[in-house]
């Protein structure tokens, strides 16, 4: 496959994605600069806000620093996640990253468990703006805000224009999370251009896509145990740590073999899979996925979905783990509701079941 700097650089005609503008004969090759508009935040203050999270989150919460984020997952009872998360620690309280469809409703939900807690959470989407940014070039740009980039995964770094999260690689390019007060966003984006181009968040979920970065919405609630997404793969679950919602369960697939399902990356192959191109029919978060040979029985469920720039569309689709084992048994059998066929892409990183296929990094 090409570089993608390459192939987003090439003349494509304006095309809509998600209603806003995509490309204009523009690409990465440049940098992109991406407003987040689909993630919520929630900021946890008070004496008692790291360890009341760290009695409900499937991470160690008691041991984040001010220079990294950790991916962590929210569980029902039963182990079924209810949000994924990146959080971070700052000075004045922890962060909780989610989709913005859920946000409402779990920091609802988390409230009822404070109690007596010294811990309030509220929302703090309004006041700090989130921007992704992807490409070689962004360094620059971002080296006159900060006094240094994080380098490693998830590392973090903190000045007078805001907080500086390194977010795994897509594509083979670097990415960042740069989070800022919203004041400052405009001032931001003017600096930014024209040596990045300004993309929507389509852009970013589908690179998420692609670096296999997980993420719970509305749509996929309470279906999935962490491993199940790959969750504990990614570090975002510790079996070492106390009890939470639905620990016993998250630790019983873990150690008693009962673990059958994973999530892979994979492509919606349209009609036509020329750049810009978009799918004939784009399938939601949650709808089952087929057998091409008995397509009448769900055999797994798409977890996250975006448009591609390469053309048709990428997903994170969760199946059972004895298809993923060879790269003949899922090439041709996997189909949408619509008969749309699906082909496993590489996942780019290890899995801790060593005979799951895995290939080298897109």
């Amino acid at each position: 496959m090409a570089d993608l700097l390459d192939l987003l650089a090439l003349p494509i005609p304006e095309i809509e994605f998600m209603n806003a503008p995509l490309f204009t004969n523009a690409g990465l090759s440049t940098g992109l600069i991406m407003p987040l508009d689909h993630l919520g935040l929630i900021q946890v203050t008070g004496d008692d806000a790291a360890d009341f999270l760290h009695n409900q989150l499937t991470n160690d919460v008691l041991k984040l620093s001010l220079e990294s984020a950790r991916l962590s997952g929210y569980c029902s009872p039963k182990g079924r996640l209810l949000a994924t998360f990146l959080m971070w620690k700052e000075e004045q309280g922890i962060y909780l990253q989610c989709s913005k469809d859920i946000q409402p409703s779990i920091q609802k939900r988390l409230t009822m468990f404070v109690l007596r807690a010294k811990a309030k959470l509220s929302d703090a989407s309004e006041t700090l703006a989130q921007i992704g940014l992807a490409g070689v070039t962004c360094r620059e740009f971002l080296q006159n805000h900060f006094e240094s980039l994080p380098e490693n995964n998830w590392g973090k770094r903190t000045s007078a224009s805001g907080s500086l999260i390194r977010v795994p690689d897509s594509m083979q390019q670097p990415r960042w999370l740069w989070i800022m007060p919203t004041e400052q966003f405009d001032t931001v984006k003017a600096q930014a251009q024209p040596s990045l181009t300004l993309a929507d968040s389509g852009l970013w979920r589908w690179l998420e896509i692609r670096a296999g970065l997980p993420s719970i919405t509305s749509a996929t609630q309470d279906r999935f145990v962490p491993q199940m997404i790959n969750l504990e793969a990614l570090d975002g679950v510790n079996f070492k740590k106390g009890c939470y919602p639905g620990q016993e369960v998250v630790a019983r697939s873990q150690y008693l073999g009962k673990l059958k399902r994973r999530t892979a990356v994979a492509q919606l192959q349209s009609k036509d899979m020329r750049p810009g191109v978009l799918p004939d029919v784009l399938p939601t978060a949650g709808e089952d996925v087929f057998d091409a040979a008995n397509p009448t029985e769900p055999i797994g469920n798409i977890v996250n979905v975006a448009r591609s720039p390469l053309g048709g569309a990428d997903l994170l689709v969760e199946l059972p783990q004895a298809m993923l084992t060879s790269v003949e048994s899922t090439q041709s059998g996997l189909v949408t509701s619509d008969k749309t066929a699906i082909i496993l892409l590489p996942l780019p990183y290890a899995l801790p079941d060593q005979d799951i296929f895995v290939r080298p990094k897109l």
